[in-house]
């Protein structure tokens, strides 16, 4: 809330959101408002700031969102029953896998709210690169991580991408004369991604189904409000 108000003071236009912050497999832990840790960092802060920006955006439209995913939402679906996992076993690839199918179902849903008034909204897949993220994974939970990855009909395949490699779709996604016209997509490699499922590992291109679903897309935007406080 302060970073929109503290943005929100200043006139500038707003054409492009990149919604880049978020944590990975993380102990069992809340945020300060009591959300659990992967939830509140990687979807319900971002959701936040992405609509109380939304006027701006509209304002210096044509513009564009981009919500940072991952092939890791094909680990685990949201449960719009329990997302902070108080009755469920708590994984913390699962609890990723949630946080990261949501960031995709952001983008459908903001999409979808927001396209008529010139403001398009893509999530990406940026792919795996040596950076902070995996700072509360001890090695007990990387060799879990790589043991999955590797058991992927492709695992061989999997490559570490650079830094510049991995911030390429973001950029592409937000600036690329291709993506005009288009939104609520999934993207990889600097191109849009196909709709595979219902399973999929981790190896393989593409977004789940269920992942871009609008019907879950709405559920879990009304759901957001609700924990946010944007609703009653």
């Amino acid at each position: 809330r302060e970073a929109a108000a503290t943005f929100l003071a200043d006139p500038a236009p707003l054409h492009g959101l990149i919604l880049n912050a978020g944590v990975m497999a993380t102990p069992f832990e809340h945020t300060a408002d009591g959300f659990e840790r992967q939830l509140g960092t990687n979807h319900l802060g971002h959701f936040l700031l992405s609509v109380l920006l939304a006027d701006r955006l509209v304002a210096s439209a044509p513009a564009r969102v981009v919500m940072l995913s991952s092939a890791g939402h094909k680990m685990g679906d949201v449960d719009l029953d329990d997302p902070n996992f108080e009755r469920r076993h708590y994984d913390p690839f699962v609890s990723y896998g949630q946080s990261k199918t949501a960031n995709v179902l952001h983008a459908v849903g903001f999409d979808a709210r927001y396209a008529d008034r010139g403001v398009r909204a893509f999530a990406v897949h940026p792919g795996g690169i040596h950076t902070e993220l995996g700072r509360y994974m001890d090695e007990s939970v990387i060799a879990q991580l790589l043991a999955m990855v590797a058991e992927g009909e492709t695992g061989g395949g999997f490559r570490w991408k650079s830094v510049p490699e991995g911030a390429a779709t973001s950029v592409w996604a937000a600036t690329s004369p291709d993506l005009d016209g288009r939104g609520g997509l999934y993207c990889e490699d600097c191109q849009v991604s196909p709709v595979i499922g219902p399973d999929g590992d981790l190896n393989d291109v593409g977004v789940l189904a269920r992942a871009v679903d609008p019907a879950t897309a709405d559920a879990l935007w009304a759901l957001s409000e609700r924990l946010v406080g944007l609703t009653g």
